[in-house]
């Protein structure tokens, strides 16, 4: 099964100088945790519910343009992959949502494991989602005092 299979297609993007509020009133909107950040049809970051908690809305800068607080490392999938792939990078880099890019390299979707809920008869769930889950980096286990 390939990534276009499974994948939600025509995700909602953004520009780099698009609004903080306004990104989080499109995630409100959509219902939706992750936005690619675009310039064009090309995917330059992403910005997730946690960037905007954390490095926006704590501020109360929620005024400032989300290039000041996207995430600038992106990993992607390629439609035409197969979904193991995605699994794989998913698990690799403790990510639970890939943009998924065209052989033009344009945004075509995003995977998410919702959507990857045909591939999980296959395997062990639980094992895939401690795999992409935040409390499982070394650096995620820092606690307020």
């Amino acid at each position: 099964m390939l990534v276009r299979d499974v994948m939600t297609s025509n995700p909602v993007c953004c520009r780099r100088d698009d609004r903080v509020s306004d990104v989080a009133r499109l995630m409100r909107d959509h219902d939706c945790g992750i936005i690619p950040v675009c310039d064009g049809t090309r995917v330059v970051g992403v910005v997730t519910d946690r960037d905007i908690a954390c490095r926006a809305a704590v501020d109360g800068d929620v005024d400032r343009a989300i290039e000041q607080v996207m995430t600038k490392t992106v990993f992607t999938v390629r439609d035409d992959e197969d979904v193991q792939n995605a699994i794989d990078l998913m698990e690799a880099k403790q990510v639970r949502r890939l943009p998924v890019i065209n052989a033009k390299n344009e945004i075509a979707g995003i995977v998410a494991p919702s959507d990857l809920a045909p591939t999980f008869a296959s395997m062990n769930v639980a094992d895939f989602l401690l795999a992409v889950s935040y409390w499982t980096r070394p650096n995620a286990m820092h606690h307020a005092h």
